[in-house]
């Protein structure tokens, strides 16, 4: 889906206290609501184009306190306090914003639904103010039906990175593992194991304990929730005593066929890895391919694909053993 206003439509039946607006995106309910409510995605998508996002504090669920700070192009700070009405996983949101020390006393109440649409979501955002008189200022003076559109095109865009879409041909390195300019990685390897079993082996901590990461390093914490929404934490140790952590959120699973997740790589802030992992029959074999995207390009990131080719040997190893 293209970013922009593209796939918004404004409700025709909202009062004059009310700004509704509805959007199909390109994604699973689950997804979307995670990029929604996980303050590690809002400040890559928050706010109109040009505005920038610090989240303080989000505690999702009823009476939980989300408090942002939004920075226009113009420097000007917007603090923002909301609190937690109604959480619905994966369904619907229900805040209130509530007037921040030092700001203006603008109050209102937004509901937000996500609609299943075979493998898309239709979100409808519904802002409801205390009068008409409060909804025309905060249209006139802050641009906020506009504001709104820029925000959902913002959160397409972001969603459309998490998915990995590629646009561009993959270049072979000498090992094998293939990269596009997008900074996205894929790997393949073919195991002499039962795809079940194969698929098995990523979803349960003491196996995945086993064979997890290059050689000479051991996975001291493995903690895993696995199901859409779930989390993981891993830990990995390096032959010099170092930790890596790593962690994040399970975005799909369909089982035996693949495995997306979402994580973060502690040592260098800000920087999220998009992972796919796809298990197909292979001649009575099992193919697995994992492709990764990186927010930027790093050290982690250029040591990703001997990274990954020593952790499948590993994992080769392990299910030859099983």
């Amino acid at each position: 889906m293209a970013g922009g206003n593209a796939g918004i439509s404004a409700a025709s039946d909202f009062t004059d206290r009310e700004i509704v607006m509805t959007r199909e995106f390109s994604a699973p309910r689950a997804v979307v609501f995670e990029a929604w409510t996980n303050p590690k995605q809002l400040p890559h998508w928050w706010g109109p184009r040009g505005f920038t996002t610090t989240v303080h504090e989000m505690d999702v669920r009823p009476g939980g306190v989300w408090r942002l700070t939004m920075r226009g192009p113009d420097g000007r700070d917007y603090h923002n306090r909301i609190v937690f009405v109604e959480v619905a996983k994966p369904e619907r949101l229900v805040y209130k914003h509530e007037p921040e020390k030092g700001s203006e006393p603008v109050s209102f109440e937004t509901t937000v639904t996500f609609g299943e649409r075979g493998d898309k979501t239709e979100v409808t955002v519904r802002m409801l103010f205390p009068s008409s008189q409060a909804r025309d200022h905060v249209v006139q003076k802050y641009g906020a039906i506009e504001g709104l559109k820029q925000t959902l095109g913002r959160l397409a865009e972001h969603l459309e990175k998490m998915a990995g879409v590629r646009s561009e041909p993959l270049a072979e390195d000498a090992g094998g593992a293939r990269w596009s300019k997008k900074r996205e990685l894929t790997i393949e390897r073919v195991f002499d194991a039962p795809h079940e079993l194969v698929f098995q082996a990523w979803t349960k901590p003491e196996q995945i304990a086993q064979w997890w990461g290059p050689r000479g390093f051991t996975l001291p914490i493995c903690e895993i929730e696995f199901r859409v929404g779930g989390k993981f934490r891993f830990v990995m140790r390096g032959p010099d005593g170092k930790d890596y952590p790593f962690e994040g959120t399970y975005l799909e699973i369909v089982e035996p066929e693949r495995i997306v997740f979402q994580g973060v790589i502690h040592d260098e802030p800000g920087h999220q890895v998009w992972t796919t992992v796809t298990f197909a029959d292979h001649a009575g074999k099992t193919k697995v391919t994992v492709q990764q995207t990186y927010s930027f390009e790093s050290d982690a990131t250029r040591g990703a694909p001997e990274g990954w080719r020593q952790t499948l040997d590993r994992l080769g190893e392990y299910l030859a053993r099983a």
